[in-house]
């Protein structure tokens, strides 16, 4: 069996075809032309290929040697970035992280300015997308995925709940409100969907007992941010989570449409990344400040809640929500 190359040999006819010259290359290697020349030779033996015509002192590729120089090229280039990227590890602290689109601008990037402000020597790069990362394929540390859970074969921590209930403006709630049956209120109402949702309004309708709206009424939107902003402009009621729509929910700029409705909670946003990564230092760390943001939302909801007598419908079974497990926009 032939002797596999070994990467000194590939190195040195790399250096040599990208510099068209023996010596050159010698050069930039620190070695002699005479060790240069003894590499190209043996690996030349051990691939059984010319990879160079010879004229007198002008080297040019092969076909061979042209299609070997393209891919050690890159295969190079590639370890010399690593071996940069090591170099820089050691002097700066970094994090890759994937997030949920709604949830990293309306409940992360709020909070952002804290954890950049007590972890300073930190670089953070964030990627906000529906898709979950592919550990094998991609460099990133964590995800926050909105979802059920159940991500087979990664380490998963549930961060923070959804908080769902029917969402209006002010003066759609005063326009709608002339009595307390749901039924009634929400026969003449727009309601409005946020697509990716776990729990939508036929699954909300249901578990409240109400059967008579009109399905020609609904607005299905693709992003919880479009959905929200439609129900300020006064468009109709938005089924929506405390979590994405504390802002507008604190501030007045939405009420809850029927407070005896109750909230649902469930589990809903998670960090997950391979079970390999868990000692990783950046995951520690964001983790760690990640679950003390968490705790001061949940006890802001729960402060909200009280003050505005709303109970919580907490939720057993999470396949009773009729939405499919997607990654919230």
């Amino acid at each position: 069996m032939a002797r596999e190359p070994s990467l000194n040999g590939y190195l040195h006819f790399e250096a040599v075809a990208r510099r068209g010259n023996l010596s050159k290359a010698a050069d930039e290697l620190s070695v002699s032309p005479s060790a240069v020349s003894q590499q190209i030779k043996l690996l030349e033996q051990q691939l059984g290929l010319k990879l160079f015509r010879r004229d007198g002192r002008t080297l040019s590729l092969t076909l061979e040697g042209e299609q070997l120089f393209q891919a050690s090229s890159v295969a190079i280039r590639m370890l010399r970035d690593a071996r940069r990227h090591l170099g820089k590890t050691h002097e700066s602290r970094r994090l890759s992280l994937r997030v949920a689109p709604s949830f990293g601008v309306r409940w992360l990037g709020p909070r952002l300015s804290d954890f950049l402000a007590t972890n300073p020597e930190w670089d953070v790069r964030i990627d906000a997308a529906p898709d979950p990362t592919d550990f094998d394929r991609e460099v990133m540390d964590l995800d926050i995925r909105y979802g059920l859970g159940n991500w087979t074969g990664y380490h998963s921590v549930p961060v923070t709940s959804d908080f769902v209930l029917p969402l209006c403006s002010p003066a759609y709630r005063d326009a709608l409100c002339g009595t307390s049956d749901p039924s009634r209120v929400l026969r003449s109402a727009k309601l409005i969907d946020s697509a990716r949702a776990l729990c939508q309004w036929d699954y909300w309708l249901m578990r409240n007992d109400v059967t008579e709206v009109a399905n020609h009424k609904s607005i299905l939107i693709d992003r919880s941010t479009m959905a929200i902003q439609l129900a300020l402009d006064g468009v109709g009621v938005v089924l929506e989570s405390l979590t994405l729509a504390a802002k507008e929910v604190y501030s007045g700029a939405l009420v809850p449409l029927m407070p005896s409705a109750g909230v649902i909670a469930f589990p809903a946003y998670w960090m997950v990344c391979p079970n390999r990564y868990v000692n990783r230092r950046a995951v520690g760390t964001f983790m760690a400040w990640l679950t003390h943001a968490t705790d001061v939302h949940e006890g802001e909801v729960a402060a909200f809640m009280r003050r505005h007598g709303l109970e919580l419908v907490e939720i057993d079974g999470l396949s009773e929500l009729v939405a499919s497990d997607v990654n919230r926009a």
